[in-house]
């Protein structure tokens, strides 16, 4: 069967998601890595849940529970004064960082081909 949209061909795509879970509580997924990607990106935790209009208030409640179910520190920060304060990542945040978008890379790749395999090319 093939789907048409206004006498077109639609552009048909897989999506897939994937989170860790500590003791069945959930510790990282897409939305732990896009903060700690923002964090990394402007060295300010506000700035990070502003990128991702979320609350700062939310991002520190993440980034402590997040610390607290792996048992390690992510964030170094900094408190304000006169040139403001800050936040960067520890070496630690960056391999879980990149060991996550290798899964997720990784992933999308199996999910993409068992969908073609199982769906064929263009057809649903």
């Amino acid at each position: 069967m093939r789907y048409y949209n206004n006498g077109g061909r639609m552009s048909v795509k897989i999506k897939s998601k994937f989170w860790i879970e500590v003791d069945g509580r959930p510790v990282f997924g897409k939305g732990r890595r896009c903060l700690l990607e923002a964090i990394d990106k402007n060295g300010s935790i506000n700035q990070a849940a502003k990128d991702m209009n979320i609350s700062y208030r939310k991002a520190w409640s993440y980034l402590k529970v997040t610390e607290e179910r792996l048992g390690m520190k992510l964030i170094e920060r900094h408190t304000g004064g006169k040139g403001g304060g800050g936040a960067i990542l520890t070496e630690d945040a960056r391999t879980i960082l990149e060991k996550y978008r290798e899964m997720e890379r990784g992933l999308q790749k199996i999910v993409e081909g068992r969908f073609q395999k199982i769906f064929k090319k263009n057809e649903l």
